[in-house]
This record gives C-alpha cells, sequence and structure tokens, in this order.
C-alpha cells in the first residue's frame, strides 16, 4: 500500500513541488514525534477504555468519542493548522455530510465534533490508517450491491444507537477547490425501515486556505500522493494556513420524496458554503 487514497487527478495538473528546506525539517522534527505521542497515546487509552465501555454500554461509545475528539484539537494545534468554525453542528440524530478535500478533514471534522466516519473497505486494510479507524469505530462499506443490505442494517443500527455519522458522497478526495457531484447511492439508507421519520442530514462545507505563497491546492491530497509525502510536506510548514468548517442547517429525511433530491439539496448547500469560503475565483465548481 503506497498511501494513495484516490486516483483523481486536478484538471489544473499536479500539485506545484515543495522543496522542504532546513527550517522545514527542524519543524518536523519535532512536530512528527509529539503528533505521534498524541496520537497512539490518545489510542491506547481509548482501547483501555473500550474494554469497559463496551460491555457496560455496547454499541454506544458515551466517552470514548471524548478521547477522539481531544486528539485532534491537540493534532491541529501541534500542526499549527488554526479552525474556524461557522454555524453550529447538529445536536439530534442523523448523518453529516461533507466534501472531500484531505485526510486532514478527519482532524477537522473530528475536532468541532464528534463523529464516526464512513470509508471505504480498503481503508480497513491500510497499515496504520486502517487501524487507528476501526479503533475509532468507522463504518467500512463495501460498493458490491451485494453487500448493500448488511450496509443498510450497519447503518441503521448504528444511527439508532445515536452515533452520528460522517459521510464523504463524493467518494475521493480533491483539490480542496471544487465540490464533485454526490453520489446518491450512499443516501438509500437512510429511507429504510422509518429511518427517514427519525433522522436528519447536516451538510458541511470544508474549506482549506493554503500558507502564504502557496498553492491554492496545498492542503488537497489526491492523483498519486502518498500519504507520507504529504504529511511531512504539512509538518514543514513554518508558518500554516488555516481551515474553516462551515455547518449548514440540518434538514429532515422525511422532507425529500428519496435519495437524489436528498444528495442534490446537500451538494448545492457544501459547494455554496465552500464558494463563500475560498477567495473570489478560486472555486472551481
Amino acid at each position: 500500500m503506497n498511501g494513495r487514497l484516490t486516483s483523481w487527478t486536478s484538471p489544473e495538473g499536479e500539485a506545484s513541488p515543495v522543496a522542504i528546506g532546513a527550517a522545514g525539517w527542524a519543524m518536523v522534527a519535532w512536530r512528527l514525534p509529539l503528533m505521534a505521542l498524541v496520537v497512539f497515546g490518545g489510542l491506547l487509552l481509548l482501547l483501555v477504555l473500550r474494554l469497559f465501555e463496551r460491555p457496560l454500554f455496547g454499541l454506544r461509545r458515551p466517552l470514548t468519542p471524548f478521547i477522539t475528539q481531544a486528539v485532534c484539537r491537540a493534532s491541529l494545534l501541534l500542526m499549527g493548522l488554526r479552525l474556524h468554525i461557522e454555524g453550529s453542528p447538529m445536536r439530534g440524530r442523523g448523518a453529516m455530510v461533507a466534501n472531500h478535500a484531505s485526510w486532514l478533514d478527519i482532524f477537522v471534522v473530528n475536532a468541532a465534533q464528534r463523529v464516526y466516519f464512513v470509508a471505504k473497505s480498503e481503508v480497513a486494510g491500510w497499515p496504520g490508517i486502517g487501524w487507528l479507524a476501526r479503533a475509532t469505530g468507522t463504518v467500512f462499506i463495501n460498493r458490491e450491491a451485494r453487500d448493500a443490505r448488511l450496509q443498510r442494517e450497519i447503518f441503521e443500527a448504528r444511527l439508532r444507537a445515536g452515533h452520528h455519522l460522517c459521510f464523504f458522497p463524493e467518494g475521493t478526495s480533491t483539490d480542496g477547490l471544487r465540490v464533485l457531484p454526490f453520489k446518491p447511492t450512499l443516501y438509500a439508507a437512510f429511507f429504510a425501515h422509518g429511518l427517514a421519520d427519525i433522522l436528519s442530514i447536516q451538510p458541511v462545507s470544508i474549506a482549506f486556505h493554503a500558507p502564504q505563497g502557496r498553492d491554492a491546492r496545498f492542503y488537497g491530497w489526491w492523483g498519486d500522493m502518498t500519504f507520507a509525502g504529504h504529511l511531512l510536506r504539512v509538518l514543514a510548514q513554518t508558518r500554516q494556513g488555516s481551515a474553516a468548517l462551515v455547518f449548514h442547517p440540518p434538514v429532515r429525511i422525511a422532507d425529500f420524496p428519496g435519495r437524489k433530491e436528498l444528495a442534490r439539496h446537500s451538494e448545492d448547500a457544501v459547494r455554496e458554503g465552500l464558494r463563500r469560503q475560498l477567495p473570489e475565483g478560486s472555486c472551481r465548481g
């Protein structure tokens, strides 16, 4: 596994090369070990607490998500990546849907809201990342049609347990300057077995502002980029940019006739939020 998330390529071409100088390597030298300590130390604490949480509460996780959130907040602080939040995360039952720019999305969203991500099944087998994802309660999906019923049952159980799930309906990460068409397939689970009557969907726009002087797509992760290479490039920045989260008003699933209409509404809301956050002319669609 080379750490690639997607084969999607930016219409503007490859990312501008970023050379890491002496100052950059100095930043990596202290940031990387501290981040590893925070992430894996938090994971160890989470796993120990889960030994007691699981038999007492079953599928519900009333305690461990706070550890995940604290780890993500501390990691953003260590990276020097500032986070701006507009709007309020949903409190009622339901799920969030967002655009997907980078592995950084996981830290940014979790820092603002305690959620469980939905990821493609291949991620479960990725060294390091897959282990972390499983431990923090990520839901893995297989896009094979024969597994659709099982996946709906898993979604239903998690949502009825009060979990806030977070989907990336584009199905891939991008360069952060655009919103790709949302795939309606994932929305089908929300219309099963009466879930539409008790759940809401909250669209969320994720926008990254590159460090001064860098390519506007600096924080995007796409194409042939490796996780290790992208991580080092981010950690090496002496002066980081920032991230912004726009929480749009939640909408009741029951107010939509079907998954296609719900997907279109949330896609439009996410695109509008991204357009407002990026500098004029930067958003590509």
